[in-house]
């Protein structure tokens, strides 16, 4: 299947409707019924205002998250125009890929 892997960039103290910003979007990709959503923590990350993020032992508000969905074409402009309703703010990659799934579920 040809799509599009969409990756946001955000930190864990960002936060949409009352909740962090990638768990919002974890949940709304369910909601959307998309094939699914993965949040990767990150150790540390350099943003845009060239200030460094990072995850303190004591302190976690400022650490670097990745939200990665793998959608076809209709999904992803489904999934842009719910964001632009929103008034979502939130950086993104969005990257032209194929993916599907491979060998036996039961397996």
């Amino acid at each position: 299947m040809n799509g599009y892997q969409i990756t946001f960039f955000t930190q864990q103290n960002r936060r949409h409707a009352g909740k962090p910003l990638a768990d919002w979007l974890v949940h709304l990709a369910a909601e959307m019924n998309l094939r699914g959503a993965t949040l990767i923590p990150g150790s540390e990350g350099m943003g845009h205002d060239r200030r460094f993020h990072s995850a303190h032992f004591f302190e976690l508000a400022d650490q670097p998250l990745t939200v990665l969905m793998a959608v076809t074409t209709e999904e992803a402009d489904r999934l842009f125009r719910r964001l632009r309703a929103e008034a979502v703010h939130v950086f993104y990659v969005k990257t032209p890929v194929e993916f599907g799934s491979i060998g036996n579920p039961g397996a």
